[in-house]
């Protein structure tokens, strides 16, 4: 078997844009995301975060543009990305009326994980994120921030080498959330793997990315280290201030009504 090296870049993105309708979602967008870094796509709801995920992921097509991820085109090879990536969503996936152990076993399968190593890796996965336990029980017993949990043990089992999170603390309550990050950093760290996230959280863009960058009306305004950013507003600025003078009020306001709703659900779900 021919061993490829990995692109330099693992997301590159070149004039992309997702129309719906009249509506410009993503306009015209350009972005690299080196391999092995921890990338945050940060702006409010309706900005185009979420869209541009999917279409990375190959849940949406283009209307223009191009982008490749782990070196593969998302529009000519998508089967090709698909086997590269790790996708948690905001909304919970998880089977409720399977144990978290068929859960995995079912990911592992779909992922083509060899049946030699499902159970060792499956093992792992619960153990990473403090699931093993658990790992007997259904997860209609689960706490949202445990399914979460189940989530992203899911996506870890056949080590894709970038990893989409979309809002994936949304709900959890303060030590969960630390959880989550620590093993988000330590994935970066053990395994190399490139993840690129959305966030509200301010607080986790700083302590997680290695960059970030803003959108606003489906536009990327601004990208740099949370530290570069802060010393262009001023010595004491916050990274919610970058965001604040980035996108004006939109803070306050919010986006879509879709958006803020669907956002409001997955959260009452977490518990």
């Amino acid at each position: 078997m021919t061993t490829v090296a990995a692109p330099a870049a693992a997301v590159e993105i070149h004039r992309l844009t997702r129309r719906f309708g009249p509506v410009t979602a993503v306009d015209n967008v350009d972005l690299s995301v080196e391999t092995g870094e921890i990338f945050g796509l940060l702006g409010p709801n309706g900005a185009g975060k979420s869209t541009t995920i999917k279409v990375l992921t190959t849940l949406l097509p283009a209307t223009a543009g191009h982008a490749r991820v782990a070196g593969f085109d998302v529009a000519t090879q998508p089967a090709e990305v698909r086997r590269s990536i790790g996708y948690v969503p905001q909304l919970l996936s998880a089977e409720g009326s399977l144990t978290g152990w068929e859960n995995l076993l079912i990911a592992a399968r779909l992922h083509r994980v060899p049946g030699r190593d499902r159970p060792e890796r499956i093992a792992r996965a619960l153990s990473f994120m403090n699931l093993t336990d658990a790992g007997d029980r259904l997860v209609s017993t689960y706490s949202g921030g445990m399914i979460r949990r189940l989530e992203l043990a899911r996506v870890l089992l056949h080590e894709p080498a970038v990893l989409f999170l979309d809002e994936p603390t949304i709900g959890l309550d303060p030590i969960a959330r630390e959880a989550v990050w620590r093993h988000v950093a330590d994935l970066r760290d053990r395994l190399g793997t490139t993840i690129v996230m959305t966030t509200h959280y301010m607080d986790e863009a700083d302590a997680l990315c290695d960059r970030v960058a803003i959108m606003h009306r489906g536009r990327i305004v601004t990208v740099g280290e949370p530290d570069e950013l802060r010393a262009r507003i001023g010595p004491a600025a916050t990274l919610e201030d970058v965001f604040r003078h980035s996108t004006g009020a939109d803070m306050e306001s919010g986006g879509l009504l879709r958006e803020v709703a669907r956002t409001r659900r997955t959260a009452r779900r977490m518990g």
